[in-house]
């Protein structure tokens, strides 16, 4: 998979809901925070896609509920630019969540 070459629009602040377009179990999940994230004092951190995240879970299967996991996000709403000058956007927000060190 290619890296994105452009600045993309940040399109998640911290407490968003996205979809998790997995087969992990989970549906919806909360954004709890951004990896890496840089924010200005007093100021919410943002996410865009290509970014890791933490989420928890929301709705799915009860074992996977109330914990938190790092996904990425893969899809947003917000539209962005490409570096060919094209913009993007999807009709959904997701993320996928990714496996731990376990195998989890």
């Amino acid at each position: 998979m290619k890296a994105i070459k452009a600045n993309v629009t940040k399109g998640f602040e911290v407490g968003s809901r996205l979809i998790a377009s997995d087969n992990s179990g989970a549906k919806i999940v909360r954004l709890v925070s951004v990896k890496l994230g840089k924010a200005r004092k007093r100021k919410r951190q943002t996410a865009g896609v290509g970014d890791v995240i933490t989420v928890s879970v929301k709705t799915g299967i009860a074992s996977m509920k109330k914990k938190l996991f790092t996904a990425v996000i893969i899809r947003q709403k917000k539209s962005y630019k490409r570096s060919d000058g094209t913009r993007i956007k999807f009709e959904d927000n997701a993320c996928v969540i990714l496996k731990s060190e376990e195998g989890d």
